[in-house]
Parts: C-alpha cells; structure tokens; sequence
C-alpha cells in the first residue's frame, strides 16, 4: 500500500513535469505564431497531444476506466450557453504560499479541458502587511471589522495576490484572468458594528462566463461593491459560497494545509459526511465544536441551496487530481446524499419500484440470462435483506440463511449513485450488519476497481471474480466456498476448481493479480483459492476485549479505534454512570453499557469470556479490578490469563508489570506479558524527547521539559443529564475559564517527572547514576495536544546538526514518530496517532540542546498507544487497527 502510494505521488510529480513541459511548448507556439504564419490546427494538435499525455499520466493515480469517466462527467457538466458548471474552487490564503503548487494544479484541470472558476483570500497575507503597518486586527463574532485603512490595505493585498497566482498560471502557459471587481454587489452587513464588511446581495457571472468562453480561468478576488460604488470586504468562503449558489457547480473544492476535515478524538481524516444520514448525529458529537460545527453548518446550508449531484470537497492543492479524478479521492467529501433503508421485503421497498431497477440495471436480465421473475423468484428461497437509498440510486440484496456467511447477490447502481459515492454509502451500511461477505462481479464490469479496493481477498475465473471481506484464514475461505457450492448458492461459473493463477505485482492503475489476498494469512498446507506473502507470523484470530471505565475522553478514543480493528470485538463495557445506555461510536455491533462488579470480573475470567481487559479508571481505582482478574485466572480452565492494559499510573513502577512504550523499551517484552502498564502522555513525549540524548545528559543538572496540554488531559466530570436523562461529561478544566491563555499547575513533584526518570535510567550503561527530570505542565484552551519542549544540559559538545542525526537515527524506522526540521505545531500533533519531534537547536556554546517534540494526549498518549501494546501482547500486528498519518 505504502509501495503503490508512493509511486501514485511519483506519477503526479511526473504529470505535473508534463504541465510544465506543455506549458513551455504552448508559450513557445505563441511566440512563433506571433512571427510567422502558422495554422489553427496544427497549435490545436499539439494542445491535444498535451491533453492526451496528461490524461494518460492520470491513469497510474486511479484506474483508466475511473479517470476517464469522471473526466467524461465534468467535460459533460458545461455547456456553451452554461460554461462554469464544473467547479468552483476557493484557494485559502495560506495555499496561495505554495503558489507554484497551486498554479500546477489548476494548471493540470486547464490542460485536461477543465475551467474552474477560482476564487482566493488572502487573510495570513493581509495581517502580516497590516500589523506591520501598526494596526491591530479587530475581529467581532469571528468577522475582520473593515476600516478605511484596513480596507486599503486589503484591497492591495487581495490585488497583489491575484496577479501573483495569474502570474504563475501564464508563465505555464495556462490562460487566466484577473477578475477583481464587478462579480459581487453587496450591502452593508451591519455598518456600525463591522464597519465596511459586505453581505453578498448579486452575483454576476457575465465576466466569468466571458473569461471561460475566451479560454482563460476566470482568478477571483472576494470583494464587493455596493450599488453605489464603495468596496466592501467579504469573507473568502462566504464569497464562494454565494458564487457556487449563482453557478450551481458539480463541484465546491475547498482548498487548505490540512488537506480534509478530520475525527477530533481519533484524528482520522473523514472521508465522506452524508449530511442527510449523518448531520443530526455529527452536530451531537462532543468532538465537532467551534470552527467545525460552524463548517458543517455551512457546507449544509450552502448544499441545500443546490441541485443534489452537487458537492463539496475539502482537500490540499497537491491532492487535487486524485480528489476529482479517482473514487477513492484523497479529500473529506461533503454531499446531501440520502437516508439509507434496509427492508426485509419487496413490499416495503414499493414492488413496482424494485421491479424497474431490476428491469433497468440488473445485467443479467438486460443480457437475457435471466429475467424479472426469475430475480424475484429467487428471493423468495432464502431469507434476504435489502438495502438502499430513498430514490433507489443503488440497492443491493444480501442473502443471509440463519447461520451461514451472506452474499451480496445484486449490487445494482445508476449512474447518479456512482458519481456521488452513495455505493460506498450502502457497502458501508451492509458491513455493519455483517462481520463477512461474499460477493461477484463481471471482469468488464465498469467499476471493477471500486470491488477490489472493499476486498480482503477474490478470484477470478472464466471472466468472472469472486471477492469477500471478513475471511483471512484461506482454510476458512476453501471451507465456505465448497459450502456454497454444495448448496448452490453461487453459481458454478464463478467457484475455482483449481489452484488460483499468481498474483501479478503493480501498482494502482495496472492490471490487478487474478488473485488475490489483501491482509496477512495464516501459512496454509495445500494452495488455496487466494495466495499470500506473510512479512512475519502474526495472529489473525479474533479476541475479545473487555473495557472498565468508557465515559472519558480516552475510552471513548480508544471505541472508536476499535471499532475499525480488524480482529479484536469489544464485547463488554462497564460505566457506573451510563450503565444501560447504548455505547456511541462502536460500529461493529450494539453494545450497551454495564455496571461490572469486582465479582463480575472475577467470574467472566474465570470462565474465559475475555481475552483481554483495558482498564481506563482514575489513578489508585482499578486495583480491587486487577485482584479480581488474578483470582479469576488462576482457577481458569485454560489456565492462561486474559491481558490487562491498564491506563492509570497506578502500575507504571510495579515489577511483573510491562511498562508498554514499545518505541523504547522493547517489543518483544511486551509481545510475552500480560500485564502492561500504558504511559502517561506527558511521560511518553518526555521520555522519547530525552532518550535520543540519554548518554549526553549532564547529570548534575538534568534535563527540563515544559509541556503545555489541551484542555482534555484535564479530564472529565460529571455535567447535568441530558434531555433523555442521559448523564453526561464536561471538561473538568474549560476553555473559557482559561480566558485565552494557559494555566501551569503541579510545578513540582509531578508523577510524570518520576515516571520518565525512572525508565529513562534502564537506558544508561550505569543505572546506578539515575536521571532526575524536571517537568513543568500547563493546560491550554485547545482541545488536544500536547507540544513539550525539551532544554537539556550536555555532557559534550555538539552541533545541531549532530542532535537531529541522532533522532533520526533512533527513530529512523518508527512507522508512528515524525522527525521534522521545524518546530512541531499543533496541527501536526492534533488528531494524529504519532509524536512529532523537531526545531534542533544548540547554545551558542555548544552545552545545550533544546529540542521540541508533540503528541496527541488521547492518542499516542493514550489510546494509541494501549492499542500498540494490545496487539502486541495480543499477537497482532503493532500497528493493526491504527491509521498511519
């Protein structure tokens, strides 16, 4: 995977060459058409020539059948009379400082036939000239209040920064132009209040439709005019949004640094938000807050305004293409979409309505092979589910006999349903209901692809694959294929009846391996129906996972990585406070919360129906836990005992207990314990700053770590039920009672300090000679991350240079650590799983180093990391179940 993404990024850096390269030859053509008598269409041949190789560039970062009908899509999407109704696409300020990254971009839809029409701030620019100009930026409810110095100021900017981009467009030989007034009349949004700020009342697209049918993208800038004249200044986004309302565009692109909208406890970038299915739920989540709640209220209100083949997309600028030109995409993809059913009956789906998609879009029938009847005839032999969305864009029936594996017998979509990802919509809704699935399809089948990349393993035969999910033992697959075939469930043209054909290795883009496996294996004695090259032997054998403490900002972290692993169930949680709620954020399957007493504990490891414990209570709680899960074990049949990762500190210096840092202090420890103690989060950025240096540290003034914290490392506390009568949580520090600044505490003695010295020292070659740490903390208004910096006194000299080779030299093959230049921010910390580290610097006399490193506190520094240890100990891969920043 890591293979195929980097050369997917290789083939873009290529295609964008290709841009350069198309740019230069058009110029070039300019020129010389300029002073000699050359014809119309031999410049139009080489402009096709140019298409037709970037195109073909495009193949190697989605398959050619994706690439091509999506491109079919947009070309489509314009018409003469109606040139702009590709894509609007906002440029925020910060992505106009990577101007050339940018113009190549814009530069790439330019070549391929594609006008979008762009609109850019310029707010990071703006306030840069403005305070350096003496005035202080104002701003009310989150909008700039506009002074006539302000505005001046800002108008110079906004121009500056539109023919800079324009600029960079025609030096690649892309036409654009400037449009920096005359698109947008505006009132007064409130005068008094926001000065010369404007609401949009008009749009005009006459000069961008002007610009588009000359050839030229059409650069836009966000200021407004009123009727009579005065420019008024407008939020960039507010602006676009207006125009995407006027243009009713396929497309809204939202381009930023972060590159898409991202979970704020998992840190997982989202991938698709189905405002019809998902807003109400979204807006309740603890998580979405601030500038998020009102993004999503915005993106809703705007794509409300608009037809439903609308969309908006929020992606970085070198990601562009794989946004628009693949399904998989890269961004966070917003649409309206539709709610989802699933009827266990025809009846309930409306007869008459099923029976035309059947007639419509099953292939079978359209071929002849079979008929309407026949489909429904079918139906009746098995218990059966459909599933689908309101206007029947895509439905898909899954075959479910009591106790055997489902098949998905029809997955039937309209075009409409695959444009706008509402297959993926339904594919998830169906593996949420099924933990295994078996499915087919036709080897020409146009999005053969989309199949692939939703399988853990398929074959292929006679023109005809079978796939599935939810299998990776190839003894179990060779199981219930030949119980298929014994029961007819499948039809014979689609089981081997051989060893399959080897995989053929390539990358996205290429011809896929007839067949085969996509997760890791156990090694099987005879060739199986899928084949497999296991990197090293580990388990694929689903555990059971108990939970005792879910209502805090870390157990309901550590739900949601879960909830995407592989191989462990979370099969019980216990809350003394939301026994017999319902847990959120679990997908795999419904589970309510408990209330388990030390002797529940006790009895559910003694009879074996856990695997493993996390136990994620208040420090100096889970003992009385821990004692129970011994006596359990000792009387257990097996004679074995479950895991237990505990998230307290309360072990972290107990001998027989793991101390689980796996980066340092071994993985092979933790892999034959079953007990593990999980670090503290401040203790874990501490220790992996100071352990590059360890053998440096000048012992009679040890090292010293300020840390600052999101407000979350604070903790919970019980708040007022909710309107159901549902107790609820609240931060136990807030952000208001922080008043926009930080809040030191624990100024000694912290148990963190002790925490990191103490292990830090089982590093030395003299562990005699202990390292003593010194640990300031502070709590911060934002939600999570933490940012720790590091001043180390130092036994030699050394450069800065020398400092940063040896952490790239500890860290050098650490999947979760980041070793940057800069000093880590917290957008590189926040929602991530790994730790961060940067901004080497020495004292001029060379006797001190001070290093900066990050993490996120309910990830890396907890939740994260507890699943690093409980695969490991668990006998899974390290990093299963953990997305990879």
């Amino acid at each position: 995977m890591l293979a195929t993404s980097r050369v997917s990024t290789l083939t873009l850096q290529v295609a964008k060459q290709a841009v350069r390269v198309a740019g230069q030859r058009q110029a070039a053509l300019s020129a010389v058409r300029r002073r000699e008598n050359v014809s119309v269409r031999s410049i139009q041949s080489v402009a096709q020539t140019d298409r037709d190789t970037i195109t073909r560039l495009l193949y190697s970062i989605g398959t050619k059948r994706e690439v091509e009908r999506h491109l079919r899509i947009f070309s489509s999407s314009s018409h003469p009379s109606q040139p702009a109704k590709f894509a609007v696409i906002k440029v925020g300020g910060a992505v106009l400082d990577q101007i050339d990254e940018l113009a190549l971009s814009l530069s790439f839809l330019y070549r391929v036939g594609l006008y979008p029409v762009v609109l850019h701030g310029a707010g990071p620019q703006l306030n840069g000239i403005i305070e350096s100009e003496g005035v202080i930026p104002d701003y009310i409810d989150g909008i700039r209040v506009t002074d006539a110095k302000t505005l001046q100021i800002a108008r110079r900017v906004f121009l500056e920064q539109n023919l800079k981009l324009v600029g960079a467009l025609e030096k690649l030989g892309t036409r654009a132009r400037p449009i920096t007034s005359g698109v947008f009349t505006a009132d007064y949004l409130d005068k008094e209040k926001y000065r010369l700020v404007g609401n949009i009342t008009r749009v005009d697209k006459r000069p961008i439709e002007a610009s588009i049918r000359a050839g030229a993208l059409p650069i836009l800038t966000s200021l407004a005019e009123t009727p009579d004249g005065q420019i008024l200044n407008v939020n960039a986004d507010i602006a676009a949004g207006e125009l995407a309302k006027e243009l009713e565009p396929m497309k809204i692109v939202f381009l930023n640094e972060k590159g898409g909208m991202f979970h704020g406890i998992t840190g997982e970038k989202l991938d698709v938000i189905n405002l019809d299915e998902e807003y109400e739920q979204l807006m309740k989540e603890p998580w979405v807050k601030y500038g998020t709640k009102l993004k999503l209220r915005e993106f809703k209100e705007l794509l409300d305004h608009l037809p439903r083949s609308s969309s908006v997309a929020v992606i970085s600028a070198d990601n562009l293409q794989r946004e628009l030109f693949t399904d998989s995409g890269a961004g966070t993809l917003i649409r309206r979409g539709y709610r989802l059913f699933k009827h266990n009956s025809i009846e309930s789906v409306g007869a008459d309505r099923f029976r035309q998609v059947i007639h419509d879009r099953d292939p079978e029938v359209q071929s002849g092979v079979s008929s309407v009847t026949s489909v429904l005839s079918d139906l009746q032999k098995t218990p059966y589910t459909i599933y689908g969305d309101e206007p029947l864009d895509v439905v898909a029936i899954v075959t479910r006999p009591e106790g055997e594996v489902p098949i998905m017998t029809k997955l039937l979509a309209s075009r409409s349903g695959v444009l706008n990802n509402v297959v993926d919509n339904v594919f998830n809704a169906i593996k949420k209901d099924h933990r295994k699935l078996f499915w087919t399809a036709k080897v020409d089948d146009d999005n053969r692809s989309w199949h692939f990349e939703r399988a853990d393993g398929s074959f292929t035969r006679a023109g005809k694959s079978l796939f599935w999910y939810g299998v990776q033992d190839v003894a179990e697959v060779q199981k219930i294929v030949k119980d298929f075939e014994a029961k007819g469930r499948l039809e014979r043209a689609y089981l081997p009846v051989g060893p399959s054909a080897p995989p053929q290795r390539g990358f996205s883009g290429a011809t896929r391996s007839y067949s085969t496996f996509a997760r890791r294996q156990v090694p099987s004695g005879s060739r199986g129906y899928a084949t497999a090259v296991t990197s090293q032997p580990t388990s694929t054998e689903p555990k059971r996972l108990a939970l005792i403490g879910a209502r805090g900002y870390t157990g309901q972290a550590l739900t949601n990585l879960l909830s995407g692993h592989p191989y462990i169930d979370l099969t019980h949680v216990s809350s003394r406070q939301l026994a017999g709620y319902p847990l959120q954020g679990y997908t795999k399957s419904s589970i309510t919360h408990s209330n388990l007493s030390v002797e529940d504990v006790e009895r559910m490891e003694k009879d074996g129906e856990v695997d493993a414990w996390v136990m994620a209570l208040p420090n100096g709680v889970c003992k009385p836990f821990v004692d129970a899960i011994d006596r359990g074990a000792k009387v257990r049949s097996s004679g074995e005992s479950s895991v237990i990762v505990d998230l307290s500190a309360d072990y972290r210096f107990e001998s027989g207990w793991k101390y689980g840092l796996p980066e340092l202090y071994g993985r092979d420890s933790i892999r034959k314990s079953k007990r593990i103690s999980n670090p503290g989060c401040y203790a874990t950025s501490t220790q992996l700053l100071i352990a590059p240096l360890v053998k440096y540290v000048r012992h009679s003034c040890g090292p010293t770590v300020f840390g600052i914290s999101g407000y979350s490392g604070a903790g919970t506390v019980a708040g007022t039920n909710d309107t159901d009568g549902k107790p609820t949580t609240v931060p136990k520090v807030t952000p208001e009672s922080l008043a926009g600044g930080f809040r030191p505490y624990s100024l000694t003695d912290h148990i963190h300090e002790r925490e990191a010295g103490c292990h830090l020292t089982s590093l030395l070659a003299d562990p005699t000679n202990p390292i003593k740490v010194a640990f300031i903390p502070s709590v911060a208004p934002w939600f999570s991350g933490i940012i720790s910096t590091l001043s180390v006194p130092l036994s030699e000299k050394v450069t800065a240079r020398d400092v940063k080779a040896l952490y790239e030299e500890k860290y050098g093959g650490e999947k979760l650590i980041h070793v940057k230049a800069g000093v880590p921010e917290l957008s590189d910390i926040e929602g991530k799983h790994g730790w961060t580290v940067g901004g080497f610097q020495v004292h001029s006399e060379g006797d001190r180093a001070v290093v900066v490193g990050g993490l996120d506190n309910l990830l890396k520094g907890a939740a994260t990391q507890c699943l690093q240890n409980l695969n490991l100990a668990l006998g899974y891969d390290e990093y299963d179940g953990i997305p990879i920043d």
